[in-house]
């Protein structure tokens, strides 16, 4: 059995959190870019996130960076100001041990916290089934599945919506 840590990322994340994501456009339809980006541009995206106060985190097991979350904005026109979009990315290696929840239930629960009334995940190809499962354990529904939206490694690839809400939802108004 392993202890996971979980906190706030540092900018000396940054290249585990690149290899992990390398991994994944290369390997992987979670993310449609089609050429891993390198530290420099990682770090300019990690710096937005946290400059606009969205939550980000890393686990760690053993001292090894294995995964990461964190939260942004879903739309950037003021309508959605309410609505955040999470984004979880785990090593290979450690996959399918728990982490991934762990870590996006950090993220769901600090979102909360800040006031935010619902999250989306838009998962990137109808076949992941290992990330729709995950969700609809942390409480998202599946929203809409947009067809042959994009292209990667030869083959048409469906984005699914979820969604879930945090706190009160859209029970009740938010706080301005």
């Amino acid at each position: 059995m392993y202890a996971l840590e979980i906190r706030p990322v540092v900018l000396a994340d940054v290249p585990a959190i690149n290899r992990i994501y390398s991994e994944s456009v290369l390997t992987w339809t979670a993310s449609w870019e089609l050429t891993p980006p390198d530290d420099a541009e990682m770090t300019k995206r990690m710096q937005s996130i946290l400059s606009q106060g969205y939550p980000y985190v890393v686990g760690i097991v053993e001292d090894r960076l294995v995964g990461y979350s964190y939260a942004s904005s879903y739309r950037a026109r003021p309508g959605y100001r309410f609505t955040v979009e999470n984004s979880i990315y785990i090593d290979p290696a450690y996959q399918r041990r728990g982490i991934a929840r762990a870590l996006m239930q950090h993220v769901i629960d600090a979102c909360a916290a800040k006031g935010y009334r619902q999250m989306v995940a838009v998962i990137g190809d109808s076949e992941n089934h290992a990330s729709i499962a995950l969700h609809e354990s942390l409480g998202f529904t599946k929203v809409a599945v947009l067809p042959n939206l994009g292209f990667k490694f030869g083959r048409w690839l469906d984005s699914v919506m979820m969604q879930r809400a945090l706190g009160e939802g859209g029970t009740t108004l938010p706080v301005e």
